[in-house]
């Protein structure tokens, strides 16, 4: 407790004595003083509003906070702080509320900087949650601000606090028009002019505090009060991509939409918030920063590691003498060894920071997803010519260098001289230069799902390799616990991971007579995966389409006919039925190739409990080879009709 002591701590302990212990002052506001408190018969922590004592005197005031309160003690939602109590005790008005340890999002900010776009996004998503729920009982909070947003420790869960100006729509006389309550640079232009407002108002709140979050700045500041309000009801607001570069389109889009002056232009409820958000692809494939160190750490050595090792590889066996090189040997094992103990070390940080093999198998996995999408965006039209003839070159430098490699050693003739050695080392140097300039130009089309696999080292930890060698890095390592959804999985990377626990724990011989399970799980994973990819931009396509202004759509193309306007109508509203119609299918499939893979790990645990049969997964198996094939056929149907429509004749590009 602080050596100075508010008057108002003592005398409101002393009002509470024996029911609730004060601990300290949490903060002060506009409409009251916070406590932390122990409520005594239930031994918890909890926090005390306290209207202030000069504010409980005026009968308005005092009514208003209580009415408030107590309509905010109804809301019972996992993003909203519960208040258990609203009490006058003598001249005393408060609200006891749940304790949340932890800081509010002005704090977090205001210490560390902007949020990452994961941590904004899921941020704007529950407090989005919270205001929905709130506004279908009639409540608009009117002060959403960043200090009223708290974010739980441990969980990060956000948690809206506050309602103490918010207002029952239903309800005449709460607040007059013209009356401006709120904080100005938050506050919505309707509110601003003092007008009626809606759950809208708060979106909007929502949205400058999503733009702070993201980018460390508001949209709009100004010396003075009234120049604020002035530039919320007239002046647009920027870009969040002006503002904060490297935020994901769908994640600015959604917050620019907030910041809409018109009320019918922002989203018309927070679930319509919250699910505009969730559809950003960013966001569910991007990992903890731990993950993504753990990925790339020591990358930048493996080209020299191949090097050193290929001249160690060369100068093993001795030309003359026909015999091998222990030395080159020895050198070969120590570079190999040096690099696996380096993997090994950053593997125990991975274990310290609470992360575990699953965590790490899918960050393998969800790499692999990126790059699958990079290859297919670099082979947008085809490989280009001097790809395709690097490979050719490729391939015959390394055939050139397998053939002189086996001449050297079947032979003993072809080690006299130097002329085998020259052909075998100038064919290994092209071939593998080659292979790395192949890398940045590919020579070939890839298949935009599932022919992109994971490097050598990547299916090693995928393996029982990967097993072995977690096992081994956790000796001695204690690792703490990480919070729900500290790393996300998407639902089929999730029952996929399930699965292959599963299999991994039955006897050798069932997993020797279920041998192709896992590779069929990988495969109908990564089949989800492109149909959710597909289902997401469909989602995108049409909510572009629906968001778009017909009629400025006609006045930018100097239609003013009616017949002109109706045929334009006509035109979009089969393209949303369209879309619409192909999004309800891709969802339909993936619901399908989710439920299969969800077939697999129920067979699965039936099978380690007893209770299943191996014919029984084996059948399930059968069907979702079946399934499999079809989803591949539909993909692919998919990618041959984009290629027509970015290239119809063959040639150019279609335009538009």
């Amino acid at each position: 407790m602080p050596d100075a002591v508010a008057p108002e701590f003592i005398a409101l302990q002393q009002a509470l004595i024996g029911r609730y212990s004060l601990d300290r002052e949490l903060g002060r506001g506009g409409m009251g003083i916070v406590f932390l408190a122990r409520d005594v018969a239930l031994d918890r922590s909890v926090a005390i509003k306290l209207l202030p004592p000069a504010m409980a005197a005026q009968p308005a005031l005092r009514e208003r906070f209580l009415r408030e309160a107590q309509t905010a003690a109804k809301l019972s939602h996992p993003n909203i702080i519960p208040i258990f109590a609203v009490e006058t005790v003598d001249d005393f008005v408060f609200f006891v509320m749940a304790y949340v340890e932890g800081e509010t999002l002005g704090q977090r900010i205001r210490a560390k900087g902007p949020l990452s776009p994961r941590d904004g996004t899921k941020l704007i998503q529950e407090v989005a949650w919270a205001l929905a729920y709130a506004h279908l009982r009639g409540i608009v909070h009117r002060d959403i601000k960043p200090d009223n947003i708290l974010l739980e420790q441990g969980s990060g869960r956000a948690l809206v606090s506050d309602f103490g100006i918010a207002r029952v729509t239903e309800t005449s006389g709460s607040t007059a028009v013209g009356e401006v309550l709120g904080t100005a640079q938050y506050m919505s232009p309707e509110q601003a002019c003092g007008e009626p407002v809606d759950g809208r108002s708060d979106l909007y709140s929502l949205g400058v505090v999503g733009f702070f979050a993201l980018s460390g700045k508001l949209p709009f500041d100004a010396p003075d009060i009234p120049a604020l309000l002035a530039m919320q009801i007239t002046k647009p607001a920027p870009p969040l991509g002006s503002a904060a570069p490297g935020i994901p389109k769908r994640i600015a889009q959604a917050v620019d939409r907030c910041l809409a002056k018109d009320p019918a232009a922002r989203f018309p409820t927070g679930e319509a918030l919250a699910e505009a958000v969730a559809q950003s692809t960013e966001l569910s494939r991007e990992l903890p920063a731990p993950l993504r160190v753990w990925l790339t750490k020591g990358r930048g050595a493996k080209p020299a590691l191949y090097g050193w090792s290929a001249l160690m590889a060369l100068t093993a066996w001795r030309w003359v003498e026909g015999g091998l090189n222990a030395g080159s040997i020895v050198g070969l094992g120590l570079s190999w060894g040096a690099y696996l103990l380096y993997r090994l070390h950053q593997t125990q940080r991975i274990l310290a920071a609470g992360y575990g093999l699953e965590d790490l198998r899918l960050a393998v996995r969800q790499h692999t997803e990126r790059r699958r999408e990079e290859i297919a965006f670099e082979q947008t039209g085809g490989p280009s010519l001097f790809g395709r003839l690097l490979r050719g070159a490729t391939l015959v430098a390394f055939g050139t260098a397998i053939a002189s490699g086996l001449a050297v050693i079947l032979f003993p003739a072809a080690r006299e001289g130097t002329g085998w050695f020259t052909v075998f080392l100038s064919s290994y140097v092209i071939s593998g230069t080659g292979v790395l300039l192949g890398r940045a130009i590919p020579g070939r089309i890839l298949k935009a799902s599932g022919e992109t696999k994971p490097d050598l080292g990547s299916r090693l930890w995928l393996g029982r390799v990967g097993k072995w060698l977690f096992k081994v890095a956790g000796v001695g390592v204690k690792r703490p616990a990480l919070p729900a959804g500290a790393t996300h999985r998407p639902t089929e990377l999730a029952i996929g991971l399930a699965a292959d626990a599963l299999f991994e724990s039955l006897p050798k011989e069932t997993r020797k007579e279920l041998k192709d399970l896992p590779a069929l799980v990988r495969r109908l994973e990564a089949d989800a995966q492109a149909t959710r990819a597909r289902v997401e931009e469909l989602a995108a396509m049409l909510e572009d389409v629906s968001a778009e202004d017909p009629a400025a759509k006609s006045a930018s193309l100097k239609i003013t006919g009616a017949p002109a306007g109706a045929v334009i109508a006509g035109g979009r509203q089969k393209l949303r039925d369209d879309l619409a119609a192909q999004r309800d299918v891709a969802q339909k499939r993936l619901g399908v190739s989710v439920a299969a893979l969800e077939n697999i790990r129920l067979d699965l645990l039936r099978l380690k409990a007893g209770v299943g049969t191996v014919d029984q997964l084996s059948a399930d198996l059968s069907a979702a080879r079946e399934l499999e094939a079809e989803i591949e056929l539909a993909i692919q149907g998919q990618e041959e009709v984009a290629k027509l429509l970015r290239n119809p004749r063959g040639g150019e590009p279609a335009a538009g």
